[in-house]
């Protein structure tokens, strides 16, 4: 389900033109360091991506839809930062920190 998970937001990024700098996926969240065109709202690219990710997860596995019958597969937020207070490099470094969790 996780590869399954990654093809998907690999996909959802290319379609809206959001670049994946890095990604790492841990067992209960992700970490994606995007960069967005300037005619995207944060926002908007998150609620695709959740949105879309969230569907089309439960439409394949079956058993999901169950078990997050009535709740939500993702959670409701999310956090974002710019990269203007640290250089991409210190983002890579933390990303590449939870890539072996």
């Amino acid at each position: 389900m996780r590869e399954r998970i990654r093809e998907i937001i690999i996909q959802t990024c290319a379609e809206l033109g959001v670049h994946i700098v890095k990604g790492v996926l841990a067992r209960d969240h992700i970490h994606m360091f995007l960069s967005i065109p300037p005619k995207l709202s944060l926002s908007d690219v998150m609620q695709r991506i959740k949105g879309r990710s969230s569907r089309r997860i439960q439409m394949e596995f079956p058993d999901l839809r169950k078990r997050y019958w009535g709740r939500r597969f993702w959670a409701r937020g999310y956090f974002s930062t710019t990269s203007g207070n640290v250089t991409d490099d210190v983002i890579k470094q933390y990303l590449e920190l939870h890539s072996s969790k």
